[in-house]
């Protein structure tokens, strides 16, 4: 059965028929390329397949001792590096916390197609996104959802004004959808039938969208180490992502929160 690896490496002399050289010896060597594209600034990056294994750890070999290029890569392909292929550039991740991804705004394709490949994936997972106000966080998670050819549901959310969900209907139930809430209107919510019917989507084997997770675990059972990933979305690299204005914009009262007992997904 064919296998893909993930191989990358930088120029050290950019000489003329350099990738020629790289493929025809791929081609020797009865490897395909299944992609290529530049990964970062002088660095390639491949994903090849092979039949025989012997056939990658002969072309791992010969390739590590050429002295046009640096081998810096050379694994089964993670997520992480099928999307570089795909988009030129690695996503940013958190050297102490490996858990946390940041994008910027500019980046939105990249987020779009990294949170549809883990939509696709069975099972349980809870995603956290920090963010500033209008800086697409909930467009990307259902831009990403419809990609993942999956119905998102949103339990509560500011999309088009403050709403909550108090109950769920019909195929809503179903694990192969994705949940969507906002931290802060949930966290402030005094409604119990929301807080209960968020309580049991957290024990579900499905996926959960939390937008701003750090309100969301305040005062909850829950904490960030509940969290398989932390999404990060900026404006500009530097921007600094804080609550006090967003709490301000989530200020609620009786009259102006919504509970809805049959909306969402594609019905929104």
């Amino acid at each position: 059965m064919a296998s893909e690896w993930f191989f990358e490496y930088e120029i050290q002399v950019n000489r003329p028929g350099l990738l020629g050289d790289i493929s025809s010896l791929l081609g020797m060597l009865r490897v395909n390329i299944v992609t290529i594209n530049g990964v970062d600034e002088g660095r390639r990056g491949m994903l090849i397949k092979a039949e025989k294994k012997e056939n990658i750890e002969r072309f791992e070999h010969i390739i590590s001792t050429m002295e046009t290029i640096q081998l810096t890569k050379f694994r089964e392909p993670k997520l992480r590096d099928r999307l570089a292929v795909r988009h030129g550039r690695y996503i940013q991740r958190d050297a102490d916390d490996k858990k946390t991804f940041r994008f910027v705004r500019n980046e939105l394709g990249l987020l779009v197609d990294f949170m549809a490949e883990i939509f696709k994936q069975e099972g349980h997972k809870l995603i956290g996104i920090r963010g500033m106000p209008r800086v697409g966080k909930t467009e990307s998670v259902v831009a990403a959802s419809v990609c993942a050819n999956k119905k998102w549901i949103f339990l509560s959310s500011t999309m088009i004004k403050q709403t909550i969900r108090n109950q769920l209907a019909g195929d809503e139930f179903s694990d192969r959808n994705i949940f969507i809430l906002d931290g802060i209107v949930t966290r402030k919510s005094n409604d119990e039938k929301h807080l209960q019917l968020v309580r049991e989507m957290m024990r579900m084997p499905t996926i959960k969208v939390v937008e701003h997770p750090d309100m969301f675990i305040q005062h909850s059972e829950y904490s960030i180490d509940d969290f398989d990933y932390i999404i990060e979305l900026r404006h500009t690299p530097d921007e600094q992502i804080t609550y006090e204005m967003m709490e301000k914009n989530h200020g609620m009262s009786d009259k102006g929160m919504t509970g809805f007992g049959g909306f969402g997904g594609f019905n929104f």
